[in-house]
Parts: structure tokens; sequence; C-alpha cells
């Protein structure tokens, strides 16, 4: 496997950068909780994306159009291979997201979640992978569903050394 960039012992080859404002309003579910509540629309969609970045050891950016005069970098879990970012006002978020495609070592290891055609083309031509909404949903899913399949393991792991004598 090549090394993109790594913490610690964990190797992050592939780089998900998803432009969040495009999927709080492709994904249902959050279309729906953003009429009510946008922060917790925000929330739910940084928390769905925490299962790739700890399922896949995949390094996620998501970005939102921003509010203020700088770029605002949050860490949800406290990993730097996990970024919530603010665009100043000056900029998109598809600004900001094809300035970190362009900036990246090997392009081809960048996947850009958006519905955004006009975006669609123009990471593409700049060497990343496209990843429409509902694929993104299943990438997602497939995260969840292997977290959990491995805390079942471990469960089963722990309930045995409890049970058996030292």
């Amino acid at each position: 496997m090549r090394r993109k960039g790594s913490v610690g012992s964990v190797a992050f080859e592939k780089h998900l950068l998803v432009d969040g404002a495009n999927l709080l309003h492709a994904w249902p579910e959050l279309r729906a909780l953003m009429k009510r509540d946008r922060s917790a629309a925000r929330s739910q969609l940084v928390q769905q994306l925490g299962a790739v970045h700890d399922a896949e050891q995949a390094r996620v950016t998501v970005v939102f159009d921003g509010r203020g005069d700088e770029l605002v970098v949050e860490r949800p879990s406290g990993h730097v291979t996990f970024s919530v970012l603010y665009t100043p006002t000056s900029l998109t978020a598809d600004d900001v997201i094809e300035q970190l495609v362009g900036r990246a070592a090997d392009a081809s290891l960048c996947y850009v979640a958006t519905g955004d055609q006009a975006e669609r083309q123009t990471i593409e031509a700049a060497g990343a992978v496209w990843v429409p909404p509902a694929d993104l949903a299943a990438w997602v899913e497939r995260a969840e569903s292997r977290l959990a399949s491995d805390v079942r393991v471990l469960n089963r792991e722990n309930a045995k050394k409890w049970k058996s004598p030292s």
C-alpha cells in the first residue's frame, strides 16, 4: 500500500472531501432536518462521515460555505485527519475543495462528494474522483456496518476473556 499521509501507524491514503451544503440538500433526511435545525443537520452529516474516517482510515474534510473573514477549521473528533472547514465569505466551499485537490500530492486519491455537476467537471479535470451523493450515502452505510461488526467481534472477545479463568 502506498502511504500518502500517516498519523501514528495508520496510513491515510484516501482523502474524502465533502461539499457540506450540497450534501445537506441532497440527502432527504438531512434536508428535512435542516428545515428545522441547520446546525443539527450539519452535526449529523459530520457524525455520519466519522464512520468513513474510522472504518476506512480515510482523511475526511467537510467544507461548508463560510461566515466571517477567515477560514475556520474544526476537528470534531480531535484527529487532524478529520476536519470541518468553514470558508471565509470571500470563498465558496467549491473554491476551497478545488484548492485542496490542486495542492494534493496525488489528486487521484482525492474523492469529492458533491451533486454539483460543474464542480464535478472541475475536480475530475484536476484528477480527483467524483462521488455522487447517493454513492456517499452507501459508503457511509457500509462504513457504519463495518464498525458495528467490529464492535460485535470485540464484545465477543471481551466476553470470552471475562468468562475464562486467568
